[in-house]
């Protein structure tokens, strides 16, 4: 289920340091490897990767482009907006009136889609289109990876059955950076942000990205090496994800959640700001087409195990995603209500 963190707890110090993000190491052995995704994936919903197999340089030339455009006017970055999804925004973070201390660029990861915008974004359209292009195909590799693992560890029969879904032609990812600048408290009118935002932050941050969790398959994350990450565990836990600006944190998504039927469920997370640094995270959303439907595998439903979930196109729950608010449990609208009514109708044994 994917739900709002409990409001009422408080985050310890003590406790904070003590749980630690799973860090996997993608050169080890085979079957170790994806036992240990498996889990990462059930407990946390989240973990880090090293040993991948993204060059650096294909990182550092996406944080140049990113930092180039974020540098320039606003008038100058208005120009690549309003993000109607696509392009540049600022402030606004979807269609319904959520809001947050950040700017950002979202991209279909099409080529043609990224060519095409390049040229309201960059002065150099072919350069950037080149360094987004390149970074899209790392990360979408690295995510077939991490979601073969997945099969494999799930004893799914097609180790492939989930990769192909975002290697599809018509695939539906996308890749979105977001630039959170200094914030200083001083400017920052908290009557304009839900108080649920709130409970266990930081005095000296705002938030720059409220609670939610993605909905898509898998997202691949990197950022700069300035902190302000935040997850959630299972218990209501908010936990601050130390930045590692040479390596890539993974999230689970709600439609993996679905298709898992519930075994991983989504990472609820959100972004704080900083009051002295800007930061700045790029991260790659895995999705497939929007006519395929999503549905519980068939490994993962047994008759001890019903499916939880109604079958959806990816469509269906894009629209539901751009109906809710940011924080909102979007998956409630497509679980299977259990109905008790056929045990209290039932006749009694002779």
């Amino acid at each position: 289920m994917v739900a709002p963190c409990p409001t009422s707890m408080m985050v310890r110090t003590k406790k904070t340091k003590a749980v630690g993000i799973p860090v996997i190491d993608l050169s080890m052995e085979r079957s170790k490897l994806s036992e240990l995704v498996v889990k990462a994936c059930e407990e946390y919903g989240f973990f880090k990767v090293v040993n991948h197999s993204v060059p650096k340089e294909v990182i550092s030339r996406l944080e140049e482009e990113g930092t180039e455009f974020f540098s320039k006017t606003s008038s100058e970055k208005r120009q690549a907006g309003p993000a109607t999804p696509f392009g540049y925004g600022c402030k606004n973070i979807g269609p319904n009136g959520d809001m947050g201390d950040l700017e950002y660029l979202l991209l279909h990861t099409n080529p043609l889609c990224i060519s095409d915008r390049s040229k309201t974004i960059s002065n150099q359209p072919i350069r950037f289109s080149c360094a987004v292009n390149d970074y899209i195909e790392g990360a979408k590799e690295l995510a077939c990876e991490i979601l073969d693992l997945v099969a494999e560890g799930l004893w799914v029969p097609d180790k492939s059955s989930l990769s192909k879904l975002i290697r599809d032609v018509h695939g539906d990812s996308l890749l979105r950076i977001n630039h959170y600048p200094p914030v200083s408290n001083k400017n920052w009118d908290p009557s304009k942000v839900d108080p649920r935002q709130l409970q266990n932050c930081n005095n000296n941050n705002t938030i720059g990205f409220g609670e939610h969790s993605d909905p898509q398959i898998l997202t691949i994350l990197r950022s700069n090496n300035v902190g302000g990450l935040q997850i959630c565990t299972h218990d209501g836990l908010w936990i601050p994800v130390p930045p590692d600006p040479n390596e890539f944190f993974i999230m689970v998504g709600d439609a993996l959640q679905v298709l898992t039927n519930g075994r991983f469920v989504s990472v609820r997370h959100r972004a704080l700001t900083n009051t002295t640094k800007s930061r700045m995270s790029m991260m790659y959303f895995a999705a497939p087409p929007l006519d395929w439907w999503i549905a519980p595998l068939p490994k993962m439903v047994t008759p001890h195990n019903p499916s939880l979930y109604k079958p959806f196109t990816w469509a269906q729950y894009k629209k539901a995603a751009y109906s809710l608010r940011l924080g909102d449990s979007r998956l409630d609208l497509f679980k299977v209500q259990q109905k008790q009514e056929d045990s209290h109708l039932a006749p009694a044994s002779p």
